[in-house]
């Protein structure tokens, strides 16, 4: 299929400049061309595209796919980010980037991904006065305690996308944080499969009903097309 037949994709978030590094066993690379699928959204074109791996696993990369499942989070969130898990540094820089973010501080456990990001310096990619808002922790996600009340906590910890222990490693955080608003990587997820086991049809209520059972205050839910897009993420993603 020639290229110029492709959809290329295209977001009006911010994407940073990566270059090729390594940092103890964790590899940048650049450089590719994929037809990639998106989270919710449909195969696109991604050119140049950055990836992180460690060994034969990618951890993130710079797809539809891993954007798309992060931007709700940095798109509402407000105040007092925390962001657990720096990944490639894209969630913390785009919440940075938001207005109504006063902080973020990006709590990461592995000493080579920070060293990683003490050389490659995303958020030197900022406006001045979003990058000032960031600061860098060394800690345990699940462990982790503010220093003041935290507004929003973002969630990114875990390789696979499905995960049966998310849930309670969350609540754990939200409960560490006594963050108001929460969204964790791989939420639509949860819910799509506790709404197949419900034998429900996924829509507002059923959404509602089973984000009232997981007891967390999830971003997301209020956005009027949530349920539809769940609905589509789990035809793509969702195999257990």
């Amino acid at each position: 299929m020639p290229s110029d037949s492709l959809t290329l994709f295209a977001t009006d978030l911010f994407v940073p400049r990566y270059r090729p590094m390594r940092s103890g066993d964790w590899e940048l690379r650049c450089g590719a061309n994929v037809l990639c699928p998106g989270y919710w959204g449909d195969v696109s074109l991604v050119l140049d595209i950055a990836a992180l791996t460690r060994g034969h696993e990618t951890w993130m990369s710079m797809t539809p796919m891993e954007i798309e499942s992060q931007e709700i989070g940095c798109r509402l969130a407000r105040g007092y980010t925390v962001v657990m898990g720096m990944g490639m540094g894209w969630a913390a820089a785009n919440a940075a980037l938001m207005p109504e973010v006063s902080r973020v501080t990006v709590v990461e456990y592995d000493p080579d991904v920070l060293a990683f990001h003490a050389e490659c310096d995303v958020f030197a990619q900022l406006p001045p006065e979003a990058a000032a808002k960031v600061e860098i922790m060394q800690g345990d996600a699940l462990h982790w305690l503010p220093d003041a009340p935290v507004d929003t906590l973002l969630a990114d910890i875990w390789l696979p996308l499905n995960g049966d222990d998310r849930v309670d490693e969350v609540r754990r955080m939200q409960a560490n944080t006594g963050a108001d608003h929460v969204y964790f990587w791989g939420q639509e997820m949860v819910i799509a499969r506790r709404a197949r086991a419900l034998g429900g049809a996924l829509d507002a209520d059923t959404v509602a009903a089973i984000v009232r059972e997981l007891e967390l205050p999830l971003l997301g839910p209020s956005l009027p097309d949530y349920p539809n897009r769940i609905a589509r993420a789990a035809a793509a993603h969702l195999r257990d």
